[in-house]
């Protein structure tokens, strides 16, 4: 896992430019400066890092915003970049498959919620 990718999150109308962006996937998930052996906190940690023969690395990471909660009245979009290292020392786009989830407190009542796009419109590639 390289780790170099920005977490941003966009509020409430932001378009070219978050309200909030990180400074990397380690500084974000408790790693810094690249991980180490896995850790698990009350609001971070990264408890699964599992390499076996042939198979590709796979990665587990959570982050809990209880202590610093992502305030938004609209809308809310989060995207994580996949970057690595080329061995010439340049930054290499990857092509990782990052799943996430996300929970939200809801004031009720609310109006209905949107119908979800079919999957082939919501997959990134």
């Amino acid at each position: 896992m390289g780790g170099e990718g920005e977490i941003k999150f966009f509020l409430d109308g932001d378009d070219k430019f978050p309200t909030i962006c990180g400074t990397g996937t380690e500084d974000y998930f408790g790693g810094a400066w690249c991980f180490g052996s896995t850790y698990s906190t009350a609001f971070l940690g990264y408890p699964l890092h599992r390499k076996e023969q042939g198979e590709v690395p796979k990665h587990g990471l959570y982050r809990w915003h209880i202590m610093d909660p992502i305030r938004f009245k609209r809308q809310l979009k989060s995207t994580i970049q996949a970057l690595g290292w080329w061995p010439n020392g340049r930054f290499e786009p990857l092509t990782d498959d990052i799943s996430s989830v996300g929970y939200w407190y809801q004031a009720e009542p609310h109006a209905p919620f949107p119908k979800m796009l079919p999957v082939h419109l919501r997959w990134s590639r």
